[in-house]
This record gives structure tokens, sequence and C-alpha cells, in this order.
């Protein structure tokens, strides 16, 4: 009789934890449920108020686009530009210019090429390797000799190599 009793407790004691840990499960499937339901309404709330900025600034912006017309048509006179305001050509904007008037200064010229057979100012370059200016030294024309290994290390070695001191 004693080891019935034993034995009925120890399941019933096991019916109790089992009823307890299926509630548990049961409870934190639900809390889950809940916090998700939470989370999409976070969600929800963010976009709304997105949304609300959104049609605030689209607000602001057409009820200050209806200010500057009424200002313009009140204080400016303004219009928008028809078809017929629209050039064509360069042409068409050059001939819209005023012709220089008498007392009127020339105009600046910021550029000039030397004339065939004049000195230019500027120095000629002068080569590092050999020190002649470089027109001497390279050919015009088709005729051009093509630089090969060998006379690039032939002029290579033509220049001095500077000293190198070791402490």
């Amino acid at each position: 009789m004693n080891l019935t009793r034993d034995r009925l407790r120890q399941v019933g004691w096991a019916a109790v934890l089992l009823t307890c840990f299926a509630f548990t499960v049961v409870l934190t499937f639900k809390v889950n449920a809940v916090k998700s339901q939470v989370r999409l309404t976070e969600r929800k709330i963010v976009a709304v108020k997105q949304q609300k900025l959104f049609l605030e600034t689209e607000f602001e912006a057409r009820a200050s686009q209806q200010q500057l017309k009424s200002l313009n048509d009140v204080e400016f006179g303004y219009s928008a530009p028809t078809a017929g305001q629209y050039l064509e050509s360069e042409r068409q904007l050059a001939a819209l210019s005023k012709a220089p008037a008498a007392d009127a200064p020339s105009p600046i010229r910021v550029a000039s090429a030397p004339r065939p057979g004049e000195d230019s100012a500027i120095p000629a370059m002068v080569s590092p390797l050999t020190g002649k200016a470089m027109a001497a030294e390279a050919p015009r024309g088709p005729a051009r000799k093509p630089v090969t290994e060998a006379s690039l290390g032939d002029r290579l070695s033509r220049v001095e190599k500077p000293e190198v001191r070791r402490p």
C-alpha cells in the first residue's frame, strides 16, 4: 500500500509539473505574440509620423507657392515665359545685343597666339638628360626614330649619378 501511495504522489507531482510547463510554454507564446504586435504597431506609428511630416512639408511648400503667386501678381507682375520667348540658336541671342557705344572701351582679349616666324616670350624647354633644347632634340615629321630599350639604356647611362654618402 505504501508503494502505491508513493507512486501516486510521484505521478501527481509529474502531472503538476507538466501542467506548469505547458502553461509556461503557452504564456511564452502569448507574450511573444503581444511583443510582435507592439513592434508592428510601433513601426506603423513611425510610418504615419513620417507621412505626416511629408504632408506638412508639402502643405507648407504649396502654401508658400500660393503666397509667391499672389505676391507676384500683386507686386511684380511677372508671368511665365511663352513659347515665343525661347531662342532657337546663338545667332538669335547675338541679334538681341546692342551695338557698342562710341565711348565704350575695347573688349578685353585674354589670349593670343604668336605669329609664325616670331620668337615667343616663353623660353625653350631644356632636357634634363642632355642639356639641349627639347625642340632641337626631337626630330619633326614621320622620320622619327622609335625609342628602344638599348637607346634608352644608353641615355640613362650618360646621366651623372649623385654620390650617396653613408654615415
